[in-house]
């Protein structure tokens, strides 16, 4: 048997969206089981969203620590945000959220990994990439607002933020499963054998 994730789509009786935000909204279907009952399902549905593990020559992780409401908490995080525009290529957004969280860019792009954030109750699916050969961004800082504006900025090492996840001291999503698999890939076959930056995403599809 193979393990891999497999495409299907249940038959939806009735839908309805009973929330629309500024980004997301909120989405009930009816559902038909396989036992032949209708359920409803609740979830929230997004445009998707890149992160960046950026990954600097002395082994350390570009991170930002930004308030998350929703937590209550100020996380440490790897830079991200959402696909604003659909069907946009996911690696220029992920270059664009480089610059305007960080003020960095890099030449060496891959796909680290790509993952459902809450699949159970959520619609999101988010890239993550590599980037290396980090330097200074060219031009003027981007002016951030809200959140962003008390944003602060560290480069950590690997190994350190590796104990920090199974220490439990870290939580962002992107962080810990960008960090975890970057460990992996260096274990197996390195990370020059990564898919390439432009490789596909069928979870968002986007055009080269």
């Amino acid at each position: 048997m193979t393990i891999k994730d497999t495409e299907q789509e249940w038959e939806i009786r009735a839908t309805d969206t009973p929330f629309v935000g500024n980004k997301t909204s909120v989405r009930t279907d009816d559902v038909l089981m396989p036992d032949g009952s209708v359920v409803r399902r609740d979830y929230q549905v997004h445009p998707g969203s890149v992160a960046v593990l950026a990954l600097d020559d002395e082994d350390r992780v570009l991170l930002i620590k930004q308030y998350r409401h929703p937590v209550r908490q100020k996380l440490w995080e790897i830079p991200a945000g959402l696909l604003d525009i659909p069907g946009e290529n996911p690696l220029h957004a992920a270059q664009r959220e480089l610059y305007e969280e960080a003020h960095v860019k890099a030449e060496d792009w891959r796909v680290l990994t790509d993952v459902y954030t809450t699949p159970g109750g959520c619609d999101e699916a988010v890239r993550i990439f590599l980037a290396r050969n980090l330097s200074a961004a060219d031009g003027e800082r981007f002016e951030v607002e809200d959140e962003e504006a008390d944003m602060e900025h560290a480069r950590v090492p690997v190994d350190e933020l590796v104990r920090g996840v199974l220490a439990g001291e870290l939580h962002n999503n992107c962080l810990v499963v960008g960090v975890l698999s970057l460990v992996a890939a260096r274990g197996g076959d390195g990370l020059d054998a990564l898919r390439p930056a432009e490789a596909p995403w069928p979870a968002r599809p986007f055009a080269a």
